[in-house]
């Protein structure tokens, strides 16, 4: 077969794993479901409870109700608040109009709700790493609203009026990785040798995992597509980095809707990954586009395996919480979250996270 006959490279999919859902994000949308079951709609929930658009929508049919404030909430409702974390000014709110509340907070955000208090405590002034308007960042900051100062860039160590020989603690929004945050923390080290840092293990490891599996299928990718909301902080930077780390090209869409076949011109291999919040089912939508578009080869790349999983918050662990809410088919998927019903013991031994 002559060279101008002979057919071109095999095109192909690869999958990057860990992607979807987090421990955090899938206990967050249990508890909304669970809620559900357990007290019947409308439950009100503040603010999204991940930031997933089809997330969202899929919890709206099912009966629940999001806003943006307390003050849209009836008195006397119950109110579950987000993944993200709220303030102590939203707790005592809550309580002061009489609501029910439910915390789904990821409890690595509330390991650094607890830092936070710790530090603030302690007299330690606090650089809190993060992005203006986030959910989170507001959260933890409002648990120690006076020595909590936000950084957003590394020139913005520069600009901080405090002393260098002031001892000093760092903390950072959970979504953000060790490669985001390790400019703006050696800036700090070298401006103020008595800085602390944060336990190891404050670290949001689905972030790091997700991240690195991304540069794993980057470096041999033509065109990286990641599956995630526009709100998704994690999501937007996996498309950054899959770029910094050899794709040709990366995209970002919600669903394979949005998938424009002019992307695949003189592509081979197309990756594939999701933010931390997106539901499997919508990974598979965009392979099944992909297929149609010529792509029917779609292998998985695995990074690190994870086993991470938190007990759902105490109000949904007794025998009255405890009827099945993921249904076989539920548009939530991905399963593990499916496992989550509690024994029969559960009203008289609460189940404990790892």
């Amino acid at each position: 077969m002559s060279d101008a006959t002979a057919p071109g490279p095999a095109k192909r999919v690869v999958v990057a794993a860990p992607r979807g859902y987090c421990a955090g994000v899938d206990r967050a949308v249990v508890t909304v479901q669970k809620a559900l079951a357990a007290y019947g709609a409308p439950v009100y929930v503040r603010k999204q409870i991940v930031h997933n658009r089809h997330v969202v929508e899929t919890l709206e049919q099912e009966g629940a109700v999001f806003v943006d404030e307390l003050a849209e909430v009836p008195s006397g409702s119950l109110v579950i608040f987000s993944a993200h974390g709220v303030s102590p000014a939203v707790r005592a709110e809550a309580r002061e109009r009489g609501l029910r509340t439910i915390d789904a907070t990821c409890p690595l955000v509330t390991k650094v709700h607890h830092e936070a208090k710790r530090f603030a405590k302690q007299g330690v002034p606090i650089v809190l790493i993060g992005h203006a308007g986030h959910e989170e960042v507001e959260g933890t900051t409002g648990e120690a609203p006076d020595a909590i100062t936000l950084v957003q860039t590394p020139d913005d160590v520069d600009r901080l009026d405090i002393a260098p020989d002031t001892p000093l603690a760092w903390l950072t929004q959970t979504t953000l990785s060790v490669d985001e945050t390790r400019e703006t923390v050696e800036r700090l080290h070298r401006r103020f040798p008595n800085l602390i840092d944060p336990p190891s293990d404050d670290i949001c490891y689905a972030t790091q995992n997700r991240q690195g599996a991304v540069k794993q299928i980057a470096r041999h990718s033509d065109l990286v597509i990641v599956v995630g909301s526009r709100n998704s902080s994690n999501s937007v930077r996996l498309v950054e980095v899959a770029l910094e780390n050899g794709a040709r090209r990366a995209e970002r869409v919600d669903n394979a809707g949005e998938i424009d076949p002019a992307w695949l011109e003189d592509v081979t291999t197309v990756g594939i990954t999701s933010g931390a919040s997106v539901p499997e089912r919508l990974v598979d939508g965009v392979l099944d586009r992909l297929a149609e578009l010529g792509y029917p080869t779609a292998d998985e790349e695995r990074l690190v395996e994870e086993s991470l999983s938190f007990a759902l918050p105490p109000e949904l662990r007794s025998r009255r919480a405890g009827k099945p809410v993921r249904r076989p088919g539920s548009p939530l998927g991905p399963g593990k979250a499916g496992t989550v019903e509690p024994p029969a013991s559960a009203a008289a031994a609460p189940a404990t996270g790892p």
